[in-house]
């Protein structure tokens, strides 16, 4: 009997907001399978859960996504990853994939589903929740992101002035994802549209290396990928 592919969010950084149900899968399944970075240093995901899990104890199995937009390396990359992980599901093991917030919420999980899906019909699949870095942002911040009728958007910005005006102007608040590489843009949308005082930018929400910023001092800085932007009018 194959095992069961478990797609685990274990949270925006602090390995505390880890809820209950995601600790007891993971501490039941016998693979924890997780994104593996090319180069060797370890991935946001499998720092959280090393708070509770090692090597030693676990088995682990690391999985490369290289960043790429090459669609024959993608394809080939994720076909092995398919691979590797229906392997131990066909010896009955269990298998629990983390990732970083919500493995439904913009997460490399999906993809895999997805895939696991198509090239494996019969693949039991089961999805924990996890606290996604919008709402850690909000806590964080003391934010309230929507309120009665109010409407709220999660947008991954990018460099599109006007999408990114419109998203604004649509909405009472905005959470901006992959911030960072138009950080100057943003600033320059959110001055002109006099938003500069009712946005916050945060790195790496709830973890130990969290840093809430003050965005008039952000013009020209280097940023860190796992960087948002909340816009609350």
């Amino acid at each position: 009997m194959s095992g069961i592919l478990y797609g685990i969010g274990v949270g925006p950084g602090d390995p505390e907001l880890l809820t209950v149900k995601a600790f007891r899968r993971l501490k039941e399944a016998h693979v924890i399978a997780y994104p593996k970075k090319q180069r060797g240093s370890k991935s946001y995901a499998q720092q959280i859960i090393e708070a509770y899990f090692s090597p030693a104890e676990k088995e682990m199995l690391g999985l490369v996504f290289p960043m790429t937009k090459n669609m024959d390396v993608l394809t080939e990359k994720w076909n092995e990853t398919a691979e590797a992980i229906w392997e131990q599901l066909q010896a009955g093991k269990d298998v629990a994939f983390v990732t970083e917030g919500d493995p439904l919420l913009y997460s490399t999980f999906i993809h895999l589903m997805n895939i696991m899906k198509e090239r494996y019909p019969n693949v039991a699949i089961e999805i924990i929740p996890g606290v996604s870095s919008v709402n850690a942002a909000a806590a964080r911040l003391q934010l309230p992101l929507a309120d009665g009728d109010e409407h709220v958007a999660i947008i991954p910005a990018r460099d599109d002035y006007e999408a990114m005006k419109k998203a604004l102007s649509d909405h009472d608040c905005v959470v901006f994802l992959k911030v960072a590489k138009v950080m100057d843009m943003m600033i320059r949308l959110l001055r002109e549209q006099n938003l500069l005082q009712k946005a916050a930018v945060v790195t790496k929400v709830t973890s130990k290396e969290e840093v809430i910023w003050n965005i008039e001092q952000l013009e020209g800085a280097e940023l860190e990928y796992l960087t948002l932007l909340v816009v609350r009018k």
